[in-house]
């Protein structure tokens, strides 16, 4: 666990010098680009803080290449390689992107050419799902839908970055417990040790989004753009591809578990999906809507979730607290019940799922019922007709 806590501190203090040197980089040469309509903020600011998480996250992946510890990560080369150089490529293209718009579609390839290299040459794919027979019969197969996975989780962490602190907060929660969930599953399968490639990842994540937020929370001095929203994405996939290999396909098998088990069986596939619940939602019906009017599904518009949540009069901040707590209860009700399924606690599921019931209850209430204590909006930028002060931009289609 110290070297996990020493990669969380390492990476958290690298990204945070080099988003204080992007940042002074990015004022003096003028690397920001204009407000857009859909934007939500009034004052042009520098949209390249995924370059420091990116130089965070290298250094993680270098300090642990010259520790023991971590030696099993580095048992095959080839895994890690691909991973890196999928990275890099996802953070060139984010930040040709945020520096000068690419087409989408050029956008789409590049994603699933890093998809394809994490996949097929990396060999990280998914294997088995929770269905009757829950194996994957044929490599193509699993390398597809591995490939379309990781697409879909790097769009949906994209698509939510749109208001301050928003996607560094998102992804902080959800990587904290996404840790101790690949943490825990390595205990209770037995590895030899609890060293591995997703509870690495996840650890390198949550440095980087500590270390970014203090430059990125409201009002924020720097966006992380494409090349960090893009970069979370990939990483939070590869890492919940990753845990799937820990998994005994054969427990998935409703065949092979008694009812009052079938959930806990499920639950290890679940954990990793519903730590993305909110980015894959709010993809979801981005997707559907502008199919439904005959638009292309990444063409931008300013119908998020985090802009129905200012439409409903909370200020950017509270509505990124939202978001927070929307998060963290829904995470971590999977994860107690994922805990109490293995530990026989409270009749099994019972503390997971009161907890998640009063959160979102809770949750529920402050979303709908915004502060009463409004700030009445700031005078629009000449090309933003809407937008509140302390918030960042979406940075799509992607």
């Amino acid at each position: 666990m110290k070297q996990y806590l020493f990669t969380v501190i390492l990476t958290a203090a690298v990204t945070l010098v080099c988003s204080w040197g992007v940042w002074q980089l990015s004022l003096r040469f003028k690397l920001y680009p204009g407000i857009r309509e859909r934007d939500v903020h009034t004052t042009p600011t520098p949209r390249l803080g995924g370059v420091a998480m990116v130089i965070g996250i290298m250094a993680a992946f270098a300090a642990s290449a010259a520790s023991p510890f971590f030696g099993i990560i580095w048992a095959q080369p080839q895994t890690i390689w691909s991973v890196l150089g999928a990275v890099l490529l996802i953070a060139v293209v984010g930040v040709i992107d945020d520096l000068w718009d690419l087409d989408w579609m050029i956008k789409l390839g590049a994603q699933f050419l890093a998809a394809g290299l994490v996949t097929v040459v990396g060999n990280l794919q998914i294997l088995s799902l929770p269905l009757a027979e829950p194996v994957i019969g044929s490599s193509w197969l699993s390398i597809v839908i591995t490939m379309v996975a990781i697409v879909i989780v790097m769009n949906a962490v994209n698509f939510i970055d749109g208001l301050d602190g928003l996607v560094a907060g998102v992804c902080l929660i959800a990587n904290g417990v996404f840790f101790a969930y690949s943490y825990i599953i390595a205990r209770d399968t037995g590895q030899s040790s609890y060293f591995n490639l997703a509870s690495f990842i996840a650890a390198a994540l949550i440095g980087a989004c500590i270390g970014f937020l203090p430059m990125n929370w409201t009002p924020a001095k720097l966006f992380m753009g494409d090349s960090g929203a893009l970069v979370l994405g990939l990483l939070m996939a590869i890492s919940a591809v990753a845990i799937t290999g820990y998994l005994n396909p054969t427990v998935l098998s409703s065949a092979q578990v008694g009812r009052s088990q079938l959930l806990g069986a499920f639950i290890p596939i679940l954990l990793p999906i519903v730590v993305v619940l909110l980015p894959l939602l709010d993809f979801g019906l981005a997707v559907l809507r502008r199919m439904r009017a005959g638009k292309s599904p990444f063409s931008p518009d300013r119908k998020h979730l985090h802009h129905r949540m200012l439409d409903l009069g909370h200020r950017g901040r509270d509505a990124v607290l939202v978001f927070y707590a929307w998060t963290a209860v829904i995470s971590l009700a999977v994860l107690l019940m994922y805990i109490g399924s293995r530990e026989g606690w409270y009749g099994e599921y019972a503390a997971g799922v009161l907890f998640g019931v009063v959160g979102a209850a809770a949750c529920l209430v402050v979303t709908l019922i915004p502060s009463p204590q409004r700030r009445e909006p700031a005078a629009a930028a000449p090309d933003a007709p809407s937008a509140t002060p302390g918030a960042s931009s979406p940075k799509e289609p992607s």
